[in-house]
C-alpha cells in the first residue's frame, strides 16, 4: 500500500507519511444499520478477524503516534491490529446521536415524516443524551488534527475511531465542509490514509476493505 505524501509547502521537504484512519471492526448495530454513538457495544467475531487483517495491512509500516476513541469497540481493533502505546482520545469517539440512538435511517424517516432525513444534513434531537451537532463532531476531531499533523515530520500516525466521526475528521482534514463527509463511505474495519502532496491535504487511499481479504 503506497502512502506518497510531503509536508506543508512551507517546509519545502518532501516527506513519505501518512494519518491512518481505522474503522473499528463489525459490531450487531453496524452490522444492522443501527446509529451507534454512546452504546458501548463489542465487536462481532468477524468484527474481530477484520481488525487482525488490518493489521497484516499495516506491517510494514511504523508509527510514531496512536490514538484511539475509548469505545471498547475501537479500543479492541486497535489492540487487534497490533497497534502499540495507543492514546485514549475522547474527541476521536462516535458522534452522539441523541434521541436517535439505536434508531436506523428508515426508523427515524418513518419517526420524523420526513423521507430525505439524513444525520448529516438534518442532525439529530436531545434523548437520553444530548445529542451534537455535526459542527460539535468537527470542532472536536479538529483538536486531534492539531495535535496530530505536526507529527507527520516524524512518521505515520494511527487513528482508530467511528464511521461518522472519522468521515467529519477527512472532511476537517481536506479543508471541506464537515457535511462533505456524507459522501465519504467508510465501511467497518476499512483502513484510509490522509497525507500532503505539494502542501495540499489529500486522500491517499480511501475505504480499503478488510473483510474477506
Amino acid at each position: 500500500m503506497s502512502h506518497p505524501a510531503s509536508q506543508p509547502a512551507a517546509n519545502h521537504v518532501e516527506v513519505e507519511h501518512s494519518i491512518v484512519l481505522i474503522r473499528h471492526g463489525e459490531t450487531e448495530w453496524s452490522r444492522s444499520g443501527q446509529h451507534t454513538g454512546t452504546t458501548d457495544l463489542p465487536l462481532l467475531p468477524e468484527g474481530e478477524a477484520c481488525a487482525r487483517r488490518a493489521g497484516e495491512l499495516l506491517a510494514g509500516m511504523s508509527f510514531v503516534a496512536a490514538f484511539c476513541s475509548p469505545l471498547q469497540r475501537a479500543v479492541r481493533t486497535a489492540e487487534l491490529a497490533g497497534l502499540r502505546d495507543v492514546e485514549l482520545a475522547p474527541e476521536l469517539r462516535e458522534w452522539d446521536y441523541g434521541g436517535y440512538e439505536g434508531l436506523t435511517t428508515p426508523q427515524i424517516r418513518e419517526q420524523t415524516g420526513d423521507p430525505t432525513w439524513e444525520i448529516f444534513k438534518d442532525g439529530t434531537v436531545p434523548g437520553d443524551t444530548p445529542g451534537e451537532s455535526v459542527w460539535d463532531v468537527a470542532a472536536r476531531v479538529s483538536h486531534v488534527l492539531a495535535k496530530v499533523t505536526p507529527l507527520l515530520d516524524e512518521g505515520n500516525v494511527a487513528l482508530v475511531a467511528h464511521g461518522h466521526s472519522l468521515r467529519i475528521l477527512a472532511s476537517v482534514f481536506l479543508q471541506m465542509s464537515p457535511r462533505f463527509g456524507a459522501r465519504l463511505l467508510l465501511d467497518a474495519g476499512s483502513l484510509s490514509m490522509l497525507g500532503f502532496h505539494h502542501g495540499q491535504p489529500t486522500i491517499q487511499v480511501w475505504n480499503r476493505q478488510t473483510r474477506g481479504a
